[in-house]
């Protein structure tokens, strides 16, 4: 038999075993150790990346009232807040209302509705988006977001208190904010019964705040009396064309929770004269 291919004794074996095992384990565990280590890291890495983000905060809210709005007032509302619905201001940007809506025409689904322009009532298209525009604006009066442009309607809209209402006329008179915090902010609006809902949340609550408004001044409407050349059948001799608005001069501030006073506006509302019509005959 050749030296080489002869067997081992056992004894001979068993004392090679350990050595044998030895060196194989120091082969193994050093990868071993290297893919661990790795493992280690990257969990270490990813988790803060992908673990759950803490659940989003109601900031504030605000609602106005609907009853004796017209049925294409509602519409238009209701097409404006869907627009505005979901929509995320992230940190350090600003929402446009009117880039956010567009422009209210009938190829967007608005149709017209009175709103007040040049002292009159009048039908145009979109009238009641700016209920929208005021609700918003009101919700991020309370969240304490900076306001960075907002305008006043002509006369005191019945669906709020004045000083608190923000107009808008695409595109040049526009309601926007800016989110100074590091998270993002989401826009929620909806229409819910007789109310126009809009509320902001976001990733930590903001500091308490409070809107306290003035009233400088007040005018009380006219009474006008017109002759009225009025088709129908209706045997009324009058009816009320206008049912006219009171006037006011108010001003309007945020109140933060640190004791600062903040100058929102200073806006003067002219009355609008209620107007009776005496049907000639």
């Amino acid at each position: 038999m050749n030296p080489s291919t002869r067997p081992l004794p056992n004894d001979l074996v068993f004392a090679q075993r350990p050595r044998a095992l030895a060196r194989a384990w120091a082969a193994f565990a050093l990868p071993l150790a290297l893919v661990t280590g790795l493992i280690l890291l990257g969990s270490a890495l990813v988790l803060p990346l992908t673990g759950e983000s803490p659940a989003p905060q109601k900031l504030a809210g605000w609602s106005t009232s609907l009853k004796g709005r017209s049925r294409n007032q509602r519409r238009n509302a209701l097409l404006s807040a869907r627009s505005i619905d979901g929509r995320v201001v992230a940190p350090g940007g600003v929402f446009s209302f009117n880039q956010t809506v567009k422009s209210w025409s009938v190829d967007q689904g608005y149709v017209k509705a009175l709103v007040s322009y040049d002292g009159e009532l009048v039908r145009a298209y979109g009238g009641g988006v700016c209920q929208t525009s005021t609700t918003l604006y009101n919700a991020a009066l309370l969240a304490g977001l900076p306001v960075l442009e907002r305008h006043p309607h002509v006369f005191v809209p019945h669906y709020i208190s004045p000083g608190r209402d923000a107009a808008v006329a695409f595109p040049g008179i526009d309601l926007r904010f800016r989110n100074p915090n590091p998270w993002p902010i989401r826009v929620h609006a909806r229409v819910r019964g007789q109310r126009l809902e809009v509320w902001l949340t976001g990733a930590k609550m903001p500091p308490r705040v409070a809107i306290k408004t003035e009233v400088l001044s007040e005018v009380t409407p006219l009474r006008l009396t017109r002759v009225w050349n009025r088709s129908g059948t209706s045997s009324r001799r009058s009816f009320m064309h206008c049912a006219g608005t009171t006037g006011y001069r108010v001003v309007t501030s945020r109140l933060w929770a640190s004791g600062r006073r903040e100058a929102l506006s200073d806006d003067t509302y002219p009355s609008m004269n209620r107007i009776v019509a005496l049907r000639r005959d």
